[in-house]
């Protein structure tokens, strides 16, 4: 039984012996959510106990450092690693071999508390029980409290956001956390039988409660920009641009919620221009709260008949106070009505106005603004245009003129 660790050795939730390692102790005593006790839970997955282990782990190590006055440009490039080589230590849940790297610990720690997330409720949130893949593609994990999304990445992406993250952390910090791109939380390499896994962890920009049950994915292009026949036929397909147009949809919110997305939208945009990013998407959630009652009614109806299957996993709580996960906020005030939310979880939540022709609420943001228009997007955007012709809506172009474009779709989305 032997194991191996860099740097964030320590005692951690199941850190087990060989790990544990003397700590001087910082004058300010904080609150910590029983590290020693903490079990990983069992999960099928190996990669998914690593990651439930790993973060247990990390959030139990940065409770112990004090918070710093300010980053330096060493936490954009630092990172934490362990090492676990045990075949005794937990073997029912974890495997005998595995690592854990997170990346610029301290900057992301600073990103959460940005973003009004306390750790201990992102490291319950995350590690209670775990993540679970959402679509049959395994595109992404949703957490156990549907709070927060794990995408899996690339080692070029993880590249990227490396490259991105100063200049990220620095506008979140200009606008006070409020905005539409995607809330970057932490970043994660997981490597398990030698194979290395990159995860980042975001906020959900869907609720943790109110069902989405139609959803776009608008780039402002109309080339190519329609969902496949066999994307269609899922239970709830990603639509497109030209779907958006065809169905005559509209977003209806209040003036008032019209105007401040859209200032937040256009000032997210510059800053993504300025970095040279283009081929972001607002992704857009439309719950239908008459649906939702409706379904609803037909579970409790299901449920006497048959006995509760399970309901949400989402315990009572409140931020900081009790170790629930982000969600519980919710239950620990006022229940909510068909279509309430509180905005404090769902950020990127809009009501609909009483004029629309059904009730509805809007989930909208950023998505997918990774790319830069680099040499590749250069030969794509030449070919297209042979393609197309100089004059086409294709989606690949300058970013100064992907914007443009981009906003003044937007704006038309409203009714």
């Amino acid at each position: 039984m032997a194991a191996a660790a860099g740097t964030g050795t320590g005692t951690g939730p199941g850190t087990g012996p060989g790990l544990a390692a003397p700590r001087t102790k910082t004058k300010k005593k904080q609150k910590r959510f029983v590290p020693q006790r903490l079990k990983v839970p069992r999960a099928a997955d190996p990669l998914l106990a690593v990651l439930a282990w790993g973060v247990n782990h990390q959030i139990n190590e940065l409770s112990q450092v004090p918070l710093p006055v300010m980053l330096l440009p060493d936490d954009f490039k630092a990172s934490s690693k362990i090492k676990v080589n045990n075949h005794l230590f937990n073997r029912e849940n974890l495997p005998s071999h595995f690592k854990f790297k997170e990346y610029c610990p301290q900057v992301f720690r600073n990103l959460r508390e940005r973003f009004g997330i306390d750790d201990q409720d992102y490291q319950v949130s995350l590690t209670r029980s775990p993540p679970h893949w959402e679509g049959s593609d395994r595109s992404f994990l949703l957490s156990y409290d549907r709070t927060l999304v794990v995408k899996e990445l690339s080692s070029e992406d993880v590249a990227d956001v490396h490259g991105l993250l100063s200049h990220y952390h620095q506008y979140v910090v200009q606008c006070h956390g409020s905005t539409l791109l995607p809330r970057f939380l932490g970043m994660y390499r997981v490597s398990v039988e030698s194979e290395e896994t990159y995860l980042l962890v975001m906020r959900n920009m869907f609720s943790h409660r109110l069902p989405v049950h139609r959803k776009y994915d608008l780039k402002g292009s109309l080339v190519s920009r329609e969902a496949s026949d066999k994307e269609k036929g899922k239970d709830l397909p990603t639509l497109k641009d030209m779907d958006f147009l065809n169905k005559n949809e509209k977003v209806y919110v209040g003036e008032e919620d019209q105007k401040d997305f859209m200032e937040k939208l256009k000032r997210d945009v510059e800053f993504l221009v300025q970095l040279k990013i283009m081929d972001y998407s607002l992704l857009l959630g439309i719950h239908e709260v008459g649906r939702a009652e409706q379904e609803e009614e037909e579970e409790v109806e299901e449920e006497e008949g048959g006995g509760d299957e399970g309901g949400a996993a989402v315990g009572v709580g409140s931020y900081g106070t009790s170790p629930e996960g982000i969600g519980s906020y919710l239950n620990s005030h006022r229940p909510l009505g068909p279509g309430d939310f509180d905005p404090y979880v769902d950020v990127y939540a809009l009501r609909g106005t009483e004029a629309a022709p059904r009730r509805e609420v809007y989930f909208m943001g950023l998505i997918d603004v990774l790319t830069q228009y680099d040499a590749r997007k250069k030969a794509a955007h030449a070919a297209k245009t042979v393609k197309h012709g100089a004059g086409a809506e294709i989606s690949t172009v300058h970013p100064e003129q992907y914007a443009k474009r981009f906003l003044d779709f937007i704006t038309n989305i409203f009714a």
